[in-house]
């Protein structure tokens, strides 16, 4: 039986976007199913006792930076840990992906390629044109994309899915769950690897 494994996330966060092609390739070779469930992390947070960056003390986000530049050079993935465009909403972006995979299509290929634009390219994820720039490039109708992630029944989708991650134990990004076990962040992706190979 294939596995699946629930991949929850911000298209924002630095450490999904660290992890984001290594988990793709132990994924594949394992032959497990990805589900991309993007899902709004302000609403966790809350849930959850975490606080968003700009409300954590200064001692915390300097830490992060350090970490970062750490992991940037620990995978050799070209991070930039001071992007123009961030903080910003992912919002635009995580309802287009919810559309494509609802759909069946490349979810995590669209992913990718918005993780990218936030941390290599310095494009703005929250701007419409951009966002539809970037679905055009994935081999989608960006525009159409667009129109159809706007639909009440999508963003309904995007609130279950947030609430359907608190039920199951998600207060940070990314979480990837196989079964009914939890791993938090891309640092646990040894464990993902082992998971799937039992």
């Amino acid at each position: 039986m294939t596995k699946s494994i629930d991949y929850y996330l911000t298209l924002v966060s630095p450490w999904a976007f660290l992890g984001h092609d290594r988990f793709v390739k132990i994924a594949e070779e394992s032959g497990a199913k990805i589900n991309v469930i993007p899902v709004n992390y302000g609403k966790i947070f809350s849930a959850t006792g975490g606080l968003p960056l700009g409300k954590r003390s200064e001692q915390r986000r300097s830490y992060r930076l350090m970490e970062l530049a750490r992991w940037r050079e620990e995978l050799n993935v070209p991070i930039n840990i001071h992007p123009k465009f961030f903080p910003a909403s992912d919002l635009i972006a995580a309802l287009m992906v919810t559309v494509v995979a609802q759909r069946g299509g490349d979810a995590i290929g669209l992913t990718g390629m918005f993780q990218r634009l936030v941390w290599i390219e310095d494009g703005n994820i929250a701007d419409e044109a951009t966002a539809i720039e970037v679905a055009n490039k994935a081999g989608l109708n960006g525009k159409e994309l667009l129109t159809e992630s706007q639909a009440p029944e999508i963003k309904a989708l995007y609130e279950k899915n947030t609430d359907d991650a608190i039920a199951r134990g998600v207060f940070g990004a990314p979480t990837y769950i196989i079964g009914d076990e939890l791993f938090w962040g891309q640092d646990r992706l040894q464990f993902v690897e082992k998971a799937l190979k039992k």
